[in-house]
C-alpha cells in the first residue's frame, strides 16, 4: 500500500463570494434554482447532513455559507470553532449535496445572501421567528423556507455529551 504525506487543508473548495455570486447569476440566468443556507457548522453530525440533504432538493444548487472563526467565537464563545473555517468548509465541500462554500465574517449572513441573492433561503425551524436575509429575499420575488430539525441533534449537544463522557472515564 502506498502512503502519500498529507497537505493539509488547501482551501480549494471554499470559493470567495463575489465567485459564487457571479456563478449564481449564471446559472440562474439559464434557469438554475440557487438554493442557499448558512452556519457555523462546527461539528458535523446527522441534522446537519438531514438539513442540506433537503436544502438542496429544493433547488438545483446548494450554496452554504459558514461563519468564519471570528464570527463562531464571537457568537458560541472563546472555545469555539472546535474545527477551524478552512476543515469545516472541505468537509462540507466533500458533500455531493454541497455545491459551493464560503465563508462569512459578520455575525449574520445577510451581506453574503445580499451578493448571492438566492432563489430559496433555507434555515432550521429554529430560526423561524427571525430568518435573517428573509425580507430581502422575499423582497425580490424569493422563497424562504424554515425546514424542521432532526430531534437530538445540535453541536453544543454532542459537545456535552463528550464532555460529560469524558469526565467519567
Amino acid at each position: 500500500m502506498l502512503y502519500l504525506p498529507s497537505e493539509g487543508f488547501q482551501n480549494v473548495s471554499i470559493h470567495s463570494r463575489d465567485s459564487i455570486a457571479r456563478e449564481a447569476r449564471s446559472l440562474q440566468s439559464s434557469g438554475k434554482k440557487v438554493v442557499f443556507t448558512n452556519g457555523c457548522f462546527d461539528v458535523l453530525h446527522p441534522g446537519h447532513l438531514d438539513l442540506l440533504t433537503r436544502a438542496r432538493a429544493l433547488g438545483d444548487i446548494l450554496v452554504v455559507a459558514i461563519n468564519s472563526d471570528g464570527s463562531v467565537r464571537r457568537l458560541k464563545g472563546p472555545k469555539r470553532p472546535v474545527f477551524p473555517e478552512n476543515e469545516r468548509g472541505e468537509m462540507l465541500s466533500a458533500l455531493n449535496m454541497v455545491d459551493y462554500v464560503c465563508t462569512f465574517d459578520e455575525d449574520t449572513p445577510l451581506e453574503a445572501i445580499l451578493a448571492i441573492r438566492p432563489d430559496i433561503l433555507v434555515k432550521g425551524a429554529d430560526w423561524v421567528d427571525n430568518i435573517v436575509g428573509s425580507k430581502e429575499v422575499e423582497g425580490w420575488g424569493g422563497k424562504v423556507v424554515a425546514l424542521p430539525l432532526v430531534e437530538g441533534q445540535s453541536t453544543t449537544g454532542i459537545i456535552e455529551r463528550v464532555l460529560h463522557r469524558g469526565s467519567s472515564v
